[in-house]
């Protein structure tokens, strides 16, 4: 299938090189000590030796993402948490955006809608997971704030950034797009800058999968151009996209295409076993003899994005299952296994984060 990466669209094969070789994404030179990128399912960066810099000298820097609020929380989304967590822990002070006026835009038309899936299932499965209020702005795109000056800012740069694109530049970053993406990504500029108005130019780090480099792109572009602002060089690390139990890309409308945090370990397990897409052979004997496929094997991903932290363990997993000393049944197993203890403590998580929201509400 041809390949199609965009922000409002992903499908067919991903060739990850051939994007980071069109796009001018670099490999890393030097990153955290973090299960995403030793394992390269963080890929790409840009820039990112500004951040590195701040980590190792504990310098400020801030952590810039979106969410958008169009379905059930489930594994998929699961890179980005990670990694605000992780930014968080390393002293950034979080930006977090509901993209509530883009999905509007794009996806679905009820304000008050989009407002309830970001915080029932985004938000809370955030805090769930480790975020903190302490450095935490949280924000909706439609609602910036209730502090005039902060939101004033947020969108006047979005307003003042029109002046410094041409239509030719959106068509070449984005393709033929309506008038709606056309404000959407607008706003996604602010997003992306509107921090350094609000901390001083300050580094500033936005994580996204490969279909929001375009936004990137005009917010690098538009930088150079708004010489007033003082502005520093947005940098950016792009992560691999978590494939959808079934192989391809998830679909939000097939549940039987991801497992969500909210999910019953019966239901979870039990997509597992019908629906995760098996790198094993046909027949018992032919595993035995070529052994399994863990690149393509769903739930060995699972493992390898997830669920086991132990990269030696993870290590003799992938080298039983190539030598087909390790049935593909038994590898689901044992993501089925490490997936309930996640779900059952994600869960307990959950019930206690419910509290917590009102404190990340305040901005």
């Amino acid at each position: 299938m041809e390949s199609v990466v965009n922000p409002w669209e992903v499908k067919g094969d991903i060739n990850y090189e051939k994007l980071m070789q069109d796009f001018g994404i670099q490999p890393f030179s030097e990153k955290p000590d973090h299960l995403l990128f030793r394992r390269n399912i963080i890929y790409g960066q840009r820039d990112f030796q500004r951040i590195m810099e701040c980590i190792k000298n504990k310098q400020p820097f801030v952590l810039l993402t979106g969410l958008m609020p169009s379905g059930k929380f489930h594994f998929g989304h699961m890179f980005v948490a990670q990694q605000i967590i992780l930014y968080q822990a390393l002293g950034a002070k979080i930006y977090l955006c509901v993209a509530d006026v883009e999905a509007y835009n794009t996806r679905l038309a009820d304000l008050e809608e989009l407002r309830k899936i970001a915080i029932e299932e985004y938000l809370t499965n955030y805090i769930a997971l480790g975020l903190k209020p302490k450095n935490c702005d949280f924000y909706f795109q439609s609602e910036r704030s209730r502090d005039a000056n902060k939101s004033n800012k947020y969108y006047n740069l979005a307003g003042i950034a029109a002046r410094h694109v041409t239509q030719n530049e959106i068509n070449a970053i984005y393709g033929e797009i309506n008038p709606a993406k056309i404000s959407s990504a607008l706003l996604q500029v602010s997003d992306i800058l509107h921090p350094q108005l609000i901390e001083g130019p300050i580094p500033t780090i936005v994580p996204v999968g490969f279909d929001q480099d375009p936004h990137i792109r005009l917010a690098r572009d538009i930088v150079q151009r708004m010489s007033q602002f003082n502005f520093i060089q947005v940098s950016s690390t792009y992560h691999k996209f978590l494939p959808g139990l079934k192989g391809g890309k998830m679909s939000s409308s097939d549940p039987t295409s991801y497992i969500a945090m909210t999910d019953s370990v019966e239901i979870a397990a039990e997509k597992i076993k019908k629906h995760a897409f098996s790198g094993g052979r046909n027949s018992l004997e032919e595993h035995r003899k070529l052994g399994g496929v863990p690149e393509i094997d769903i739930s060995f991903q699972y493992l390898r994005c997830f669920l086991e932290p132990n990269d030696k363990k993870l290590a003799k997993i992938e080298e039983q299952y190539k030598s087909g000393k390790l049935l593909s049944g038994e590898l689901k197993q044992t993501t089925i296994d490490l997936l309930i203890k996640f779900l059952e403590h994600h869960q307990e998580q959950r019930e206690k984060a419910v509290n917590k929201i009102d404190k990340f509400l305040k901005n």
